[in-house]
């Protein structure tokens, strides 16, 4: 695999007029590797995360936080002429974070964004885009976000009654919830921003961003979790701005499973799981 340096912050302003123009091309992943070295954090930008997300601000980082660290790496890579698919039109269907020890404001990491393990998917193929902070020599942050390009089969599975369980708590999500979450993470898919660009793309309203979901989620846990665990989580029906959702945690053997579901419909947004290391 070849290694690739990108020495400053990529502009998410010009990656997505980009990837509205690319069509894809290629049928293998590109074996690059994208680096970028010393990437400071902003104590300023983090509260603002914090506040979007519901986390506490403090001098450690949400988990979640550093996604948006190498987000634009995974955009440039999927940018390129060489990935086989266009960005826009990807589903995120799962996404799983490692944190090995806490990550501090003060630290400066060095990002690793590859892409790899193209595989079929009964509604098409997916790919992992994987992602990893280090401090000198040592590992201490890393993420698999998972992709899925639909085409090829059209089968369904065989329909079930779903039942949700028990909320332990009720969230309120308001129209802006996507606007406010691109303004602190630079992710300005369209599908997320206003109801006029969702539809075309095939949604009715906008949707909340999968991340921000995952993120809201983990902030409940806030002082309950390890100095080291992995939270793995599974996307599943968008959450439609505005919107009601219940939430549900229970504790496992493993550590803590979570739920997210429509408020008044038996409709999943999103099932996870946190394991200590």
């Amino acid at each position: 695999m070849s290694v690739r340096e990108i020495s400053t912050a990529p502009s998410l302003a010009t990656l997505y007029p980009k990837a509205l123009l690319r069509r894809g091309g290629g049928s293998t992943l590109p074996d690059t590797e994208l680096v970028r070295p010393s990437v400071e954090v902003s104590a300023a930008h983090v509260s603002a995360y914090a506040q979007v997300c519901g986390f506490r601000f403090s001098d450690e980082l949400p988990a979640t936080y550093p996604h948006l660290l190498v987000f634009g790496l995974q955009m440039t890579l999927m940018t390129e002429p060489g990935f086989p698919f266009p960005l826009l039109g990807l589903v995120h269907v799962a996404n799983s974070i490692t944190v090995r020890r806490p990550l501090l404001l003060s630290e400066t990491f060095t990002a690793r964004v590859r892409a790899e393990n193209l595989r079929p998917h009964e509604k098409g193929r997916q790919f992992d885009m994987v992602s990893e902070l280090w401090v000198g020599t040592e590992l201490v942050w890393s993420e698999v976000s998972t992709y899925l390009r639909r085409g090829g089969s059209s089968a369904s599975r065989p329909h079930t009654t779903l039942v949700p369980p028990t909320p332990t708590a009720l969230w309120t999500l308001p129209a802006d919830t996507g606007r406010r979450y691109a303004e602190v993470s630079g992710d300005r898919n369209p599908i997320h921003l206003h109801a006029l660009t969702a539809r075309l793309f095939g949604f009715p309203r906008a949707i909340a961003h999968g991340m921000w979901t995952k993120a809201h989620a983990l902030a409940s846990f806030e002082g309950r979790l390890p100095d080291a665990y992995t939270v793995a989580v599974r996307f599943k029906q968008p959450v439609l701005l505005p919107a009601r959702a219940a939430f549900t945690a229970w504790p496992t053997d493993e550590e803590w499973a979570f739920e997210l579901w429509h408020a008044r419909q038996p409709k999943p947004h999103l099932d996870g799981v946190i394991s200590a290391l």
